[in-house]
Order: structure tokens, then C-alpha cells, then sequence
């Protein structure tokens, strides 16, 4: 496995990109992949969703109600690996799980389940398997297009999306990707995972503001 310590993501060898930004720039480099693959990291246990009825739910307490949402993007998600299987290019994820699960990442594998059956694929990895990796601290949270970009996603402390840092670094990128694909490679299938491990568990505490400073 690559040394993260010879990939340091220094800011200044990147762009800051505002929230509004990255989403714009995200869509417009991921649209124009044909034949490459992308990947996603997410590494922090706990974020604050913007714009998801599934998660207003769960945050008023009504975890079936947000179960329920979670089933009506399924839809859009099949529609969504269609069409990067008809541009050749896949977006696989990679999410870190730590036990006991928040009740952000037992609310995230649900929703995350339904993507993976969609025909997006999605792995799970022990936090504990990853320990080499974090002796200077947290993996980052990640986002590799086509081998070409890699954005360094960018969160409040709450847990709020605040924009990214975007690399271009052909060297910096191709290390970056390579690592994410050794961590996909080495991780669990997320249906797999989420029926033998979440799918029986009752539904989490709602989430307050007072408990973000235990999740990261």
C-alpha cells in the first residue's frame, strides 16, 4: 500500500473552490469522462446533509419516513449508472466504517445500500484496516476524476460541504487514485455488509448539534 506521507495535499498546490464552484466544476469534468473511472473517500463519520428529504426526516425522529425517501431515489440512481455505463466510465465509492456506527453512517449505509443495488458500486472499509495509513491523522475526504482531477472535499466542523480543493497534479492524482483503488479493491461488498451488519439494527438517536464533536 502507498505512503500517504509522500502525497501531502498542500492547499497551495491546489485551487480553492467554493461549494457552488466545486459542484459546477465536479459535474462539468465528471460528465466528460468517457472510458476512465472516478472514485470517492469518505472518511469522517458524521456530515450534515444539505437539501435531502431522507435526512430532514431522520433528523425529526422519523426514521421509517426517511427509510421510505431513501427507496424513491432509486429511480434516479439506476438512471444515473446507466449512463456512466454508457460512457464507459465508473464512479465506484469507498466508505470508512467505524464501530459503533454514528447514526449518521447507520442512516448513510441505508442510503447507500440503495445506490449499490442501483448499479453504483460501493465498498466498505474497516476503519481499523486503514490504521498504517492515519499515523499522521485522518485520511482525507476524496474524489478522483478520471485520473485526470482530484478534489480534496472540503467540511465545516459541524460536518457541513464547504467546497473543495481541486489538484491537477498528474503525479499527485495518479498516487491519490491509486489508493483508492487498493482500499476498494481490499474492501466488503456494502449490500453484504449493510444486510449482515445494519439492516436489523433499530433505528439510531436522532442527531443533535451538541454530538458533532465525537464524530470525526
Amino acid at each position: 500500500m502507498l505512503d500517504v506521507s509522500l502525497l501531502a495535499l498542500d492547499p497551495a498546490r491546489g485551487e480553492r473552490l467554493s461549494l457552488d464552484d466545486y459542484h459546477q466544476d465536479f459535474a462539468e469534468r465528471r460528465n466528460a469522462v468517457r472510458g476512465l473511472d472516478s472514485w470517492k473517500l469518505e472518511r469522517r463519520q458524521h456530515f450534515l446533509e444539505r437539501n435531502n428529504p431522507s435526512w430532514d426526516a431522520f433528523r425529526r425522529g422519523d426514521w421509517a419516513e426517511s427509510l421510505r425517501l431513501i427507496q424513491e431515489t432509486r429511480p434516479g440512481l439506476v438512471e444515473l449508472a446507466q449512463d456512466d455505463r454508457r460512457r464507459g466510465s465508473v464512479f465506484r465509492r469507498v466508505r470508512v466504517v467505524a464501530r459503533p456506527l454514528t447514526p449518521y453512517v447507520q442512516w448513510e449505509l441505508n442510503s447507500l445500500r440503495v445506490r449499490a443495488e442501483s448499479g453504483i458500486p460501493v465498498r466498505v472499509v474497516h476503519v481499523e484496516d486503514i490504521g498504517p495509513l492515519e499515523a499522521a491523522g485522518p485520511l482525507p475526504e476524496l474524489v478522483s476524476i478520471g485520473g485526470h482531477t482530484l478534489y480534496s472535499v472540503q467540511y465545516t466542523e459541524e460536518g457541513l460541504s464547504d467546497g473543495a480543493v481541486r489538484f491537477t497534479d498528474p503525479e499527485l492524482v495518479a498516487g491519490w487514485t491509486d489508493l483508492l483503488r487498493e482500499l476498494y479493491e481490499a474492501g466488503e461488498d456494502l449490500v453484504a455488509y449493510v444486510k449482515r451488519e445494519v439492516a436489523h439494527l433499530p433505528a439510531p438517536p436522532a442527531w443533535t448539534e451538541q454530538d458533532h464533536q465525537h464524530s470525526r
